[in-house]
């Protein structure tokens, strides 16, 4: 769900700059040291997952696993997202720097609100509704993630709405298969450290 560079206006991408600079900076102070390692692991999830892409218009359809990143980081999924589409831009040339900033917004944003419905799904003992819960994190995650997008893009010009349109439907398979991914994923990490998510309630 990569937006291109030289696609967005001055004043989307400065909002998207703030907005992303905001959110790395509170989520670095909301990351736990003991799960360092754990999200450089989801920081690599995502980074293969959105590797493979289909082009749509201005923008792309591909797994993005932010709903995954979002359940189990929180707020802290905002660096991990970051220093993936980083990455991904100066090794592959994937979205740019000039649109890292809203890049980096739509997709953190996404994995935020997902951490947030997730933990509500799924109560405080974090076993309740699990399954669904984690579905509904994979499946929220692509769905706020392309309607920024698709946002981003009817902003800068309304002859970008119906490229905006085409980008969010096309989204619209992934955002299920994402949920499935999600879900089976969660119960994995509950099984494993049973703990994970209750640290970022």
């Amino acid at each position: 769900m990569h937006i291109a560079e030289g696609v967005l206006s001055a004043p989307v991408l400065i909002a998207g700059a703030a907005a992303a600079a905001v959110g790395v900076a509170y989520g670095l102070r909301k990351i736990q040291t003991d799960h360092l390692m754990l999200a450089g692991f989801l920081g690599a999830v995502f980074f293969v997952a959105s590797l493979i892409h289909v082009p749509v218009g201005f923008s792309s359809a591909h797994l993005i696993m932010n709903g995954l990143i979002g359940a189990v980081l929180g707020a802290a999924a905002f660096p991990v997202i970051f220093v993936a589409l980083l990455l991904q831009a100066v090794l592959f040339q994937f979205g740019g720097f000039t649109v890292l900033g809203v890049n980096t917004a739509t997709m953190g944003l996404g994995a935020a609100a997902a951490g947030l419905i997730f933990h509500w799904i799924s109560g405080k003992s974090a076993d309740r509704h699990l399954k669904a819960a984690g579905f509904a994190a994979g499946f929220c995650g692509v769905l706020i993630s392309g309607l920024l997008t698709a946002l981003a893009l009817a902003f800068t010009s309304e002859g970008f709405v119906a490229a905006a349109w085409a980008i969010f439907f096309s989204n619209l398979p992934i955002m299920i298969v994402e949920g499935i991914i999600t879900a089976i994923a969660v119960v994995y990490i509950r099984k494993s450290d049973p703990g994970v998510f209750d640290e970022h309630r």
